[in-house]
């Protein structure tokens, strides 16, 4: 969540996109944490309430169970959901347009169709579908959007425009290409004496006289990743 594209973090993204729905500050917004979870509640700071669910179980809870562990401070509230690790210049806007309050809503990148796999770019969870959300490790579309489906309990909204999940290295690499039109993307205080193509280098990482990255992550003086 804190790897950065077109030099935002991604959580940082996220929660901006989320706050500009539902209001900003701890009392609107929440992450889930687990892995480095210490890292991006500093990270992040007072913007949001941060749940941090390595506190209570070495394995990550998933969309669903992440979700359940906030009940507390939900307080009966529904939800606005998203992945903290996607990158997108959707508007959430159509997924909350004349929502009733009480319909679990999904929106989805492209065709309104809501399968294994599609891009899921937000949902919109009522409090009695969150009151049935089980408390361990469980997506959400095993646990709560398939069984709705089943039974046309579910509203599937459809939005075009980029979108892509950052968790490998080449879709990373995508999603900053796609934000920058194709140029390589330097980070705040990286020092670029070499040539770097269709690359990302973080804030602070440098690349010396001599090297040429190609399809690369350049992450502090020597970390690379090759994306191939």
């Amino acid at each position: 969540m804190l790897c950065p594209v077109a030099n935002v973090a991604l959580v940082d993204g996220n929660l901006a996109r989320v706050a500009a729905i539902v209001g900003e500050g701890p009392a609107h917004v929440a992450v889930n944490v687990h892995h480095d979870g210490e890292v991006i509640a500093r990270h992040v700071g007072g913007r949001a309430q941060v749940s941090d669910e390595a506190a209570e179980t070495s394995e990550a809870l998933g969309t669903a169970g992440g979700v359940a562990r906030l009940r507390p401070w939900l307080d009966g509230r529904g939800a606005l959901v998203v992945n903290g690790d996607t990158w997108t210049t959707i508007d959430l806007a159509p997924l909350v347009e004349g929502w009733d309050g009480s319909t679990v809503r999904v929106l989805v990148a492209g065709a309104a169709e809501l399968r294994p796999g599609a891009r899921i770019l937000g949902s919109l969870l009522p409090p009695d579908a969150i009151a049935d959300l089980p408390l361990r490790p469980a997506g959400l579309y095993e646990a709560c959007w398939r069984p709705r489906q089943a039974d046309g309990r579910i509203e599937v909204v459809g939005a075009e425009g980029p979108f892509v999940a950052c968790d490998r290295p080449r879709d990373y690499l995508a999603a900053n290409l796609l934000a920058s039109a194709g140029e390589s993307v330097v980070g705040e205080g990286a020092r670029v004496d070499g040539r770097v193509v269709r690359s990302v280098v973080w804030p602070g990482a440098t690349v010396a006289a001599g090297e040429v990255l190609v399809d690369a992550i350049r992450i502090g003086a020597h970390t690379t990743v090759l994306v191939r």
